[in-house]
């Protein structure tokens, strides 16, 4: 890789045929995606409504999506935890929903590595369920068994507001949140991550306070991934790693999945329109890349769930990031690590934890 970004012309460059045949050779995996609720039954059609829907993915030569079931963050309390909990099980009932063959497109859902792999060498998408916002669970870890076997693979600790199990990046006033509830995870929280350790479930930092997310670290017998997530020294929002997360990323083996939301790539201009670029996007990876190295870094869209760069904008537009990748001299063993090696490494090692108990489903 060079040592150094190129200069932004703000003007995309088209894909070179070289990083148009890399993409369409390489395993790309997007680890963060949202769904429409309620659910709309246009997850095989090519629609304006979605920025990720399956023939867009097959359009734009994406291997692989973890489409979420996002629960925003309410009232801590029995009617809550209820409301949350049955709306997370019937999004992630639609999300297994997600497979079959139709209009010229054939997807599958896939629970394991294995699975996935597989997949892929079928020429098949590969639909990766997973949950974001453990306010899902409640106050029952009993919760997240039936969110494995829906097939998720990653639960995220926290959303915008704290819950039950720990305290989120961004406090919620309105809800009666205090700067901090827990400082940083509860016990009920500890307990959550045992239990996610058990069941092959990753644990989500994307979100969470910085104390959070330090003592998920050090909680997890796992190491733990930012599913979406950009970097704070190069953009200070709350929601982004900073240097000492970062650290503690690389002693656990863990791994952030830069995100393409333009409020958490690039500082604001004034009063100008917020907006980024491809360009910023890979700025972060660089920046990751040089602190704590290749292997602790990936990539996520949040399309549909507010993610939108003005060269990346759905999912057909993939090559235009894998493109940007080669420009900064990255080889191919590393663009296939940013898109995807990594995080797959992280399910495999999850697995491999909750096989040594028994119970990965």
């Amino acid at each position: 890789m060079t040592s150094s970004s190129q200069a932004h012309t703000g003007q995309t460059p088209a894909p070179s045929a070289e990083a148009e045949a890399l993409h369409r050779a390489l395993f790309t995996l997007d680890s963060h995606i949202d769904i429409p609720w309620p659910d709309r039954g246009d997850a095989f059609e090519d629609t304006e409504a979605r920025r990720v829907d399956l023939p867009k993915m097959q359009k734009g030569g994406m291997s692989a999506g973890c489409f979420v079931a996002y629960i925003a963050q309410a009232k801590v309390d029995a009617e809550g935890h209820a409301e949350a909990q049955a709306q997370c099980l019937a999004m992630l009932d639609v999300i297994n929903g997600m497979q079959g063959s139709q209009n010229g497109v054939t997807a599958r859902v896939c629970s394991t590595v294995a699975e996935i792999e597989a997949a892929y060498q079928a020429g098949v998408l590969a639909v990766i369920p997973a949950v974001e916002n453990g306010y899902a669970m409640g106050d029952d870890p009993a919760v997240l068994a039936q969110f494995r076997a829906r097939g998720a693979r990653y639960v995220t600790l926290t959303h915008n507001g704290h819950n039950a199990l720990a305290d989120a990046a961004v406090h919620r006033p309105s809800l009666g949140d205090k700067p901090e509830n827990h400082g940083g995870l509860s016990a009920l929280g500890r307990e959550a991550v045992r239990h996610m350790n058990r069941l092959g479930l990753l644990i989500d930092v994307s979100h969470a306070s910085k104390k959070t997310m330090l003592q998920a670290v050090a909680a997890s017998a796992v190491p733990v991934v930012a599913s979406h997530s950009c970097v704070r020294t190069l953009c200070d929002h709350p929601r982004n790693l900073d240097d000492e997360q970062l650290d503690a990323l690389k002693a656990s083996g863990g791994v952030i999945q830069i995100t393409a939301m333009p409020a958490f790539l690039k500082p604001r201009d004034g009063e100008a329109p917020r907006s980024a670029g491809v360009a910023d996007f890979v700025d972060h990876i660089d920046y990751v890349v040089r602190r704590i190295g290749v292997e602790h870094v990936g990539i996520s869209s949040d399309f549909d769930g507010g993610g939108s760069l003005a060269d990346w904008q759905n999912a057909t537009q993939g090559v235009n990031l894998t493109a940007e990748l080669l420009r900064r001299g990255y080889d191919r063993s590393e663009i296939a690590a940013f898109w995807g090696g990594n995080f797959m490494r992280l399910l495999g090692q999850a697995e491999a934890v909750a096989e040594q108990t028994g119970t990965i489903g």
